[in-house]
């Protein structure tokens, strides 16, 4: 954990000094609004108290306290692995150390597979000129950008020719990564999220690299001592965001969500919908980067971590751990009232109202709902052109509030199910 041992005190506390901001950088970056809040934060106290004897945690009160009012940066990574399915919480500590254990050896596993091919890999440095030609031949001159390293033979496997013509795009990604941050001025750092990054990307070429992964990944290098840990976190994050960033000839999966989101102001505020479709603003390509890194650029970055944390306990299903190891999944919500509660608000929605699995998971496309609402009087007004509606959506950037914004998105959702369900009557 990167912090700097602040206390926790009630009524709140200067988070920031958890995410030091390099002082050159300060008046750049988007003020935060976070503060931790005696009684709805969860505290260090309240979590280890969530646990029984041998470890069993009581996710309905840990959701119930995330809900109010987020997590407190001490905890947040352990928090997290919960949140994003990487544990049950009905398994004990012992279990989830040999589990751990055996994640971390795995995670070594891979990356000796890829040091093998790419000897930069996990010695805390990084590629930023391209290695291979797309033909598979090295390219001579890349050596003295890429620590001295160089492919020496053609490359003739398609996995790896593939996998190799991705480095150097990473690795300029990454050097662009939260560079306000303190935390990135060690290039050891930066190293780790570029070595993450890659060896994913090597383990899921179906979907390769995509800019945008690296600002998910950042947080859980920022978050976990262990690279093999934030690496897993990064893994479950990508199982509900990885079809955003799967790219064909002719679209990005992303835009099955703007089909989504416009479907639902469509629905909420027809008014708005049509002005954006007069502007041929229909299709709410504006709206990509909000739901491809989830709002990293409109919030600081402690803002950033808290609406992640909103949405994952709002979305919360418990069989998510069962799903993704692929267990027998055991629970049936449905019909248990007492398991319903282990369930996040959002997520219990769907289940309570019987609705299908089309718009699971999409509490985001919600929330810009919510930000399109609030500027909704400026988009019908001054919005001439799709440049305009662009730039008064980018002045929300240190303005949003990130409890309020998941608010009005739970609000927007109801009435939207409503509007649906009585659309079908």
């Amino acid at each position: 954990m990167f912090c700097c041992g602040f206390m926790w005190k009630s009524g709140g506390e200067d988070l920031q000094g958890f995410y030091p901001v390099r002082p050159e950088c300060q008046p750049d970056v988007p003020r935060t609004r976070f503060k931790s809040r005696a009684g709805k934060t969860l505290s260090a106290r309240r979590w280890h108290a969530a646990f029984t004897e041998d470890g069993h945690l009581d996710m309905e009160k840990v959701l119930r306290r995330i809900q109010r009012g987020g997590i407190h940066p001490s905890i947040k990574g352990a928090v997290w692995e919960f949140l994003l399915g990487c544990y049950d919480p009905d398994s004990t500590f012992e279990e989830r150390n040999i589990l751990r254990n055996r994640r971390r050896e795995q995670y070594g596993a891979w990356k000796e597979e890829c040091k093998k091919m790419v000897p930069v890999i996990g010695s805390g440095k990084y590629v930023t000129m391209a290695v291979v030609q797309e033909n598979g031949n090295p390219i001579d001159e890349s050596s003295v950008e890429n620590q001295g390293w160089i492919v020496k033979n053609t490359v003739t496997d398609e996995r790896v020719l593939q996998w190799m013509l991705s480095l150097h795009q990473i690795g300029l990604d990454v050097a662009r990564t939260d560079r306000y941050l303190c935390f990135y001025e060690n290039d050891r750092n930066q190293s780790k999220l570029w070595d993450v990054l890659a060896i994913y990307t090597w383990l899921n070429l179906d979907i390769g690299y995509v800019q945008g992964m690296n600002d998910i990944c950042s947080p859980m290098i920022i978050l976990f001592d262990d690279e093999g840990d934030a690496f897993w976190c990064f893994e479950r994050a990508m199982r509900r965001l990885r079809e955003n960033f799967r790219a064909t000839a002719t679209s990005m999966g992303v835009q099955t969500q703007l089909g989504v989101l416009s479907q639902v102001i469509k629905t909420v505020d027809p008014r708005l919908h049509q002005h954006l479709e007069d502007l041929d603003g229909g299709e709410y390509l504006f709206a990509i980067r909000m739901l491809m890194v989830l709002f990293r650029r409109e919030f600081s970055f402690l803002d950033a971590l808290y609406l992640w944390e909103l949405m994952w306990a709002m979305e919360y299903n418990p069989t998510m751990f069962a799903t993704y190891e692929e267990l027998e999944n055991r629970n049936n919500a449905a019909s248990d009232p007492k398991l319903l509660k282990r369930y996040g608000k959002f997520e219990r929605k769907y289940i309570n109202s019987g609705q299908n699995e089309q718009h699971r998971n999409t509490l985001a496309v919600f929330v810009v709902a919510s930000v399109l609402q609030t500027k909704n009087k400026r988009l019908l007004k001054e919005a001439k052109g799709l440049d305009d509606v662009v730039q008064i959506l980018g002045d929300i950037a240190g303005n949003l509030d990130a409890k309020k914004a998941c608010k009005e998105a739970l609000k927007i959702h109801e009435k939207f199910l409503k509007k649906a369900n009585s659309n079908k009557q």
